[in-house]
């Protein structure tokens, strides 16, 4: 029988005039719920907001160094340098390492944009490759035959949750002595398993790993935040350097560097929030998986992968299907007025911005068709019920 038949329609409609009844007592569905989260927190934020007013130490006050020692315990890692945003932590790390103008940094151009445009921002050459279509995090063989002797760092991406394959990057970045810089904004809390045994957090195993406190991401301030790791005293020195106008003595300024601070206020947030970063991410795992059994019988819809190598904590949860199925899906979903996101639409090699790289005669078929057919579900730690029926309903009422 034909899916729009009169029969199937007058089905649909009654599941639809059901469902749109249990809306208008639903609390509306979001991309991320940070008020829910912040209303089940909300006496410890106080509190911590509170006791920063007090003190009146806004900048670099005790909230700070609190947090970066709590942080730098919880991913087992030497040094934590908290600065202003994500992308700020990715120049800083650049500055740091002492990549020069004309230096080729090798990345993926399926992220967000400020991964590749502090690169171009430091008068480096960016170099796209591609991603692995299952994963979605940068392909090590690609990586490796793009290498030239002018290579100076890879920038792999753990995006939407999941690591990029860190073992085979770090050995090619021994093998031509490459930085290794990771993007960690958004898989913070990912665990990553290396074949002899052992573990160890994303964001910890390049030489330097950065990170963004974005409010979206698992571990969100109330503003802009970001920190770098690194397990190198030296380079850690150079990094908080860099990260304060260049200066290790108040006035001596010995580097060129810039102003990149994480205030007492969002240091004073996140400390409460990282002690619920392990408990978020289960609740995001725990949404993915009642999200799988919901594709579990529909062949034509490809649900995350989770790698052998690598724990997944779901920053988003995203689908594959075919272009056109996919954008009826969404409209669906917005006619349901449950919203969904396509991160990210247009590839970095493909943007404007890098025209003058000569980017846009890059081929990366890969990346071109998962820009095509991705769309991600709301994924979020405070996921209700009766929310995620819905959704589960408008899924079902599609295919």
């Amino acid at each position: 029988m034909d899916e729009f038949s009169p029969i199937n329609s007058r089905k649909t409609k009654l599941k639809l005039y059901f469902c749109f009844t249990k809306v208008f007592s639903m609390k509306k569905i979001q991309m991320v719920d940070l008020m829910a989260q912040y209303e089940k927190i909300k006496p410890a934020i106080d509190e911590a907001l509170h006791s920063v007013i007090d003190k009146t130490q806004f900048i670099n006050g005790p909230e700070v160094g609190a947090f970066q020692s709590e942080l730098a315990s919880y991913l087992d890692v030497k040094h934590v340098i908290p600065c202003a945003n994500g992308t700020d932590a990715l120049q800083i790390a650049m500055m740091a390492v002492g990549l020069k103008p004309g230096d080729e940094v090798i990345t993926p151009s399926f992220t967000y944009i400020a991964t590749t445009e502090v690169i171009a921002l430091l008068g480096l050459k960016p170099v796209f490759v591609e991603v692995d279509p299952l994963t979605f995090c940068i392909d090590p063989n690609a990586v490796e035959a793009a290498i030239t002797s002018k290579t100076r760092a890879i920038v792999p991406v753990h995006l939407y949750g999941q690591a990029a394959h860190m073992e085979p990057l770090m050995a090619l970045a021994e093998k031509h002595n490459l930085f290794v810089i990771e993007d960690n904004a958004q898989a913070i809390g990912c665990t990553y398993y290396f074949e002899k045994g052992g573990h160890s957090k994303t964001g910890t195993i390049g030489h330097v790993g950065c990170t963004s406190f974005f409010p979206s991401k698992n571990l969100g301030c109330f503003g802009d935040g970001g920190a770098i790791f690194t397990n190198d005293d030296a380079l850690a020195n150079t990094i908080r350097m860099v990260a304060n106008h260049g200066q290790s003595k108040r006035y001596y300024h010995d580097l060129v560097g810039c102003n990149s601070r994480l205030d007492s206020i969002q240091a004073a947030i996140l400390r409460v929030k990282l002690r619920q970063l392990d408990i978020y991410n289960e609740a995001r795992k725990t949404l993915a998986e009642q999200y799988d059994q919901a594709f579990s019988n529909l062949p034509e819809v490809r649900t995350p992968f989770r790698a052998s190598y690598s724990d997944h904590v779901f920053h988003q949860y995203t689908l594959q299907m075919d272009a056109e199925r996919r954008d009826a899906f969404q409209a669906h979903l917005e006619a349901w007025e449950i919203p969904s996101m396509i991160y990210y639409p247009v590839p970095a090699h493909r943007q404007k911005m890098f025209q003058a790289f000569g980017s846009s005669s890059t081929s990366l078929p890969i990346t071109d068709i998962l820009t095509g057919k991705v769309i991600s579900l709301p994924m979020h730690t405070e996921m209700q019920p009766d929310q995620l029926s819905h959704i589960l309903s408008a899924i079902e009422a599609f295919f």
